[in-house]
Formats: structure tokens, C-alpha cells, sequence
């Protein structure tokens, strides 16, 4: 790790780039197995440099409720969104009572200055009102980012 000096001696922020921190809601770990597509690799290749994929408590429990799903097909989609959940950083949340799970992206992501990967429309809207950067599927095969990073 190098560590900068300015003119005047000081340390000066690391060289290296920090991570972009990409919060990933509930839909978007269905996109794997709805379109065959590899998410994390996608973000990769659209970010083009490090991120980490962030999974909220929040909406953890809300793949696990998924889980329990009348339609088989719904049981194992969120089986698998729940190992692609694996290799994110799990982050704990507080969930308020009037809260919804969509409230807890919006609030983290603002607070974090985080971008969030969702495919829901509304949530998608409400947080570029709020100055959030969004990633989401477009055309069924590519991700898109609307925002900057």
C-alpha cells in the first residue's frame, strides 16, 4: 500500500480508488435465473472498477420470506438468489415499523452514497429523486447504469 504526501508533508488519501459500494435489492438477485445472466460479472464489466456488492439484512430476510413461497418456481428462485447472496458483505439494518423494505434502500443508499442494483421501477425512481445512482437490466441482457459513480 503507498501511502501520498502533498507539497506541504501532509498524508494525502491512498492512490488506490476506494471500492463503490452497490447495494443489491431483493429482484435483482432474481436476474440470474430469469435471464442467465451472471450479475456480478456484469457489474464488473459496466463499474470497470472494484465495488462491493452489499446485501442488507433487510432484504435478506425478505429472500428468505421468498423462500417459503407458494410456487415451487418462487421457492427455488430465491434458493439461488439466497447463494448469490453469499458473496456479498452482509450489512445489519434497522427496519422502522412504518418502514418498508424499499425505506431501508433509499435510506442506506443516500446515507452511504452508495449506488443500489434493482430492476423495481418505483424504487428506481425514488431514488434518482434523491440523487442515488441506479443499475438495472435493460433489454433483457445487459445492465445499465443510470446515474454517475
Amino acid at each position: 500500500m503507498s501511502i501520498t504526501y502533498n507539497s506541504e508533508g501532509q498524508k494525502v488519501a491512498d492512490a488506490k480508488k476506494e471500492q463503490i459500494k452497490v447495494i443489491l435489492d431483493t429482484n435483482f438477485f432474481f436476474v440470474p435465473s430469469q435471464f442467465n445472466l451472471d450479475i456480478f460479472e456484469e457489474l464488473a464489466e459496466l463499474l470497470n472498477q472494484r465495488f462491493e456488492p452489499i446485501l442488507l439484512s433487510s432484504t435478506h430476510k425478505e429472500l428468505q420470506g421468498l423462500t417459503k413461497s407458494s410456487s415451487l418456481k418462487e421457492q427455488k428462485q430465491a434458493q439461488l438468489a439466497l447463494t448469490l447472496a453469499e458473496k456479498c458483505r452482509s450489512v445489519p439494518t434497522e427496519k422502522a415499523s412504518d418502514e418498508d423494505y424499499d425505506d431501508v434502500i433509499v435510506r442506506i443508499a443516500a446515507a452511504w452514497k452508495a449506488l443500489v442494483a434493482t430492476n423495481d421501477r418505483e424504487l428506481k425512481k425514488r431514488l434518482r429523486k434523491v440523487g442515488v445512482s441506479v443499475i438495472f437490466l435493460r433489454q433483457k441482457h445487459r445492465l445499465v447504469l443510470d446515474g454517475a459513480v
